[in-house]
């Protein structure tokens, strides 16, 4: 016998109804949503998998990690922040005058530059000058002079910026311009700010020097992925720094920390060091609010080299698959020989084939890593996936500690790219970063030099030796490497 009145069981059945209902649209819109924006198809089908076999839940999850919402933010964000940007149009070089400049057997690398210019939809500058700087010990006085120096402005980014020695002493030298009326701004992101404690950020503004996190996790827990990468340091406008140092004392090699760290950055001069400060504006603007426009911060620039060059800025928002085409388009472009340094080597598809194609066609290419890596999962996961360009002709040195963060590209001995980028996922679908591409023999010769020096206490791996490894090491490397696309 039935108890419940008949218009109770009514109303269960209308709740149910509705919940079916409201389950049945959230997954269809979810799954919709990632069939129509997904760029690649195996991560549409399985989100579209895990939505459909998990209610709710799959739904749930996919709304916190799998929608690209800082693309949607920055395209907001940064709206007018795009229209404010260096008066570069006087120093502008486009493919014929490219052509002219270039020896002749680097000609053929303007079909490289008018790609890249398609995919950043920046032209390049003429008249820059860099100067490459070995570890901290080298970079780190350059900067802290430049930062004593500064007359008007000074705009500082960094992924990892320690509260150590090293950072105090660039704190105090910010501070110290602040208090003689430069303005100063410091951007550190919201992860590699918190790798010691207490936060650099907290030191500067208690020493009044605005300074921000970007994307603290506390406040951005979706954004826990996205990370600002990029090194960059911009004093009075017209004198840069970038590379692939952060700030911290395990870079300064002749104070013997514990755990020392090899890099390369530079000292850039020119009207190319626009591109530097119209990176860190976008950047400021994205996390303040605050615009940096003007002639405080964007002077006009002066001529000081004989280097072309051009600022690549990569990131998950309007940026997204620009370093990508770049690095697609010079493995395509190169006809001699192609040489990469990178700490982090865990390419895609796409540019695996890419570096075979070019040992299959006879360019010499080499891949310089470091034996030892201060991340063993990335290590290991490399490790898995060496055979894939060396059974086809690519060669693999490693270089002997300290760990080598250096990261270069170069093609056909006038193509140089340096900047913060990785070979790696992380890279190239997560982070922000700023790179320089540069066409200049002379430049293409010091870093050649500097590769060389690497080469000469190196040790090549062959495939045997990937072959070779036991059973235990091989399950371990492909373990890690299917956590890859997150290392």
């Amino acid at each position: 016998m039935n108890f419940l009145p008949e218009y109770w069981m009514a109303y269960e059945q209308t709740i149910h109804g509705v919940m079916v209902i409201l389950t049945a649209g959230v997954m269809l819109f979810a799954a919709g949503h990632a069939i129509l924006f997904k760029r690649e198809s195996h991560s549409a089908i399985s989100w579209v998998t895990v939505i459909l076999f998990v209610p709710i839940a799959g739904g749930l999850m996919y709304y916190l990690l799998g929608i690209n919402r800082v693309k949607r933010k920055a395209a907001i964000l940064r709206i007018d922040a795009l229209t404010h940007r260096a008066p570069t149009a006087a120093h502008e070089v486009k493919s014929a005058e490219l052509e002219g400049t270039l020896p002749e057997s680097s000609r053929h690398l303007v079909t490289l530059s008018e790609a890249v210019c398609r995919a950043t939809d920046r032209l390049l500058v003429r008249g820059n000058s860099l100067e490459p700087l070995r570890n901290g010990d080298e970079a780190f006085p350059e900067m802290l002079n430049a930062i004593q120096e500064a007359k008007s402005s000074i705009a500082l980014s960094s992924y990892i910026f320690d509260n150590d020695p090293t950072g105090r002493a660039f704190a105090d030298a910010l501070e110290a311009a602040f208090t003689r009326g430069v303005d100063v701004r410091v951007l550190v992101d919201g992860i590699g700010a918190h790798y010691s404690y207490p936060s650099i950020v907290h030191l500067l503004r208690k020493k009044g020097v605005m300074a921000t996190k970007f994307l603290p996790p506390g406040r951005h827990l979706s954004f826990v992925n996205l990370r600002n990468h990029k090194k960059i340091m911009v004093v009075d406008g017209i004198l840069g720094f970038t590379g692939g140092m952060n700030i911290r004392e395990s870079m300064r090699l002749n104070s013997m920390p514990r755990n020392p760290v090899q890099d390369l950055h530079f000292k850039v001069q020119g009207p190319v060091v626009a591109h530097l400060l119209e990176s860190f504006a976008d950047d400021w603007y994205f996390c303040t609010g605050d615009k940096l426009d003007g002639d405080l911060w964007f002077p006009e620039q002066k001529q000081s080299g004989d280097v072309i060059a051009r600022g690549i800025t990569d990131g998950p928002d309007e940026d997204l698959d620009k370093l990508r085409w770049t690095l697609l388009a010079a493995l395509s472009n190169a006809q001699k020989s192609i040489r990469i340094m990178t700490p982090y080597f865990l390419p895609d598809l796409p540019l695996i084939t890419s570096l075979n194609l070019a040992a299959m066609r006879g360019v010499k290419v080499d891949i310089i890593l470091p034996e030892k890596n201060n991340l063993p999962f990335v290590m290991w996961a490399t490790r898995a996936m060496l055979w894939q360009v060396l059974e086809y002709g690519c060669r693999v040195s490693l270089t002997k500690p300290p760990f080598d963060h250096s990261k270069l590209m170069l093609v056909d001995d006038c193509w140089t790219l340096i900047g913060s980028s990785n070979w790696d996922a992380r890279t190239l679908q997560l982070n922000f970063e700023f790179n320089l591409e540069c066409y200049n023999p002379g430049l293409a010769l010091q870093m050649n030099e500097i590769v060389d020096a690497r080469l000469i206490s190196s040790r090549q791996v062959t495939l045997k030796d990937m072959e070779e490894r036991s059973l235990p090491a091989r399950l371990r490397d492909g373990a890690a490497r299917l956590f890859s696309p997150y290392l």
